[in-house]
């Protein structure tokens, strides 16, 4: 069941990083790609963490945790600071919206 929840996960991940780069593709504002990037690398860093957890749980050794702890680290870094830089740039993207409206 929690293995199910994982690839749920997992595969929702993949989903919005690819959501989120085809977004950054095709916008022409230089702010909202930047933001649509950061989102995309938030993803990118949530499908890093979910499958370390997930090779935890179905592959219980020595050499799944350490690679799995590496994982889940760069994960976790990775979506702590990009979440941290997209909340920077989403301060200006309605903005920036709002002016090239046309």
């Amino acid at each position: 069941m929690i293995n199910a929840l994982f690839v749920v996960l997992i595969v929702l991940s993949f989903v919005l990083y690819f959501y989120f780069k085809t977004k950054q593709f095709r916008s022409d504002l230089p702010i909202a790609k930047k933001w649509y990037a950061n989102r995309s690398l938030v993803a990118l860093g949530s499908l890093l963490f979910f499958f370390g957890i997930n090779q935890i749980t179905l592959f219980p050794s020595t050499l799944t945790y350490v690679i799995s702890g590496v994982l889940i680290l760069i994960g976790l870094y990775t979506m702590v600071y990009y979440f941290r830089v997209a909340k920077h740039y989403g301060q200006f993207v309605e903005e920036e919206f709002r002016l090239n409206k046309k």
